[in-house]
């Protein structure tokens, strides 16, 4: 049985940093990719960023502008997302999921296991 649980949410302040940490278990290869979205009240899920199986890729939404940045510990299953210069706008549940390598990393279609989410709040 796979499972993605995340960690790291929580209230910060405007212009605030955040880590979110993602553990995966039970996925039957070590050549998934992982990503991190996002979904804020009313609003559709969003990509924020992927990072491939053997760390040499990383892509990120367009919006992100340097201010994320994912990275894993393929010893350890774990992906993590940095989150800094933190806006209210940012603030929505982050799910961190997994998928099999492909051409496609932005569509939440193309990913096969999804995390329960942590919350990220930044006030104003």
């Amino acid at each position: 049985q796979v499972e993605l649980v995340e960690s790291g949410g929580g209230l910060v302040q405007t212009g605030g940093s955040l880590r979110l940490s993602c553990t995966a278990s039970g996925l039957t290869s070590s050549r998934y990719a992982m990503g991190w979205f996002r979904q804020a009240p009313g609003k559709e899920r969003e990509f924020v960023a992927t990072i491939s199986w053997n760390v040499r890729n990383t892509y990120y939404a367009d919006w992100v502008k340097g201010r994320f940045t994912i990275s894993r510990d393929g010893a350890s299953n774990t992906v993590y997302l940095a989150l800094n210069s933190l806006k209210p706008e940012d603030t929505a549940i982050y799910y961190c999921a997994a998928r099999r390598p492909g051409p496609e990393v932005v569509l939440t279609a193309a990913y096969d296991y999804w995390g329960r989410g942590t919350q990220v709040t930044v006030s104003s």
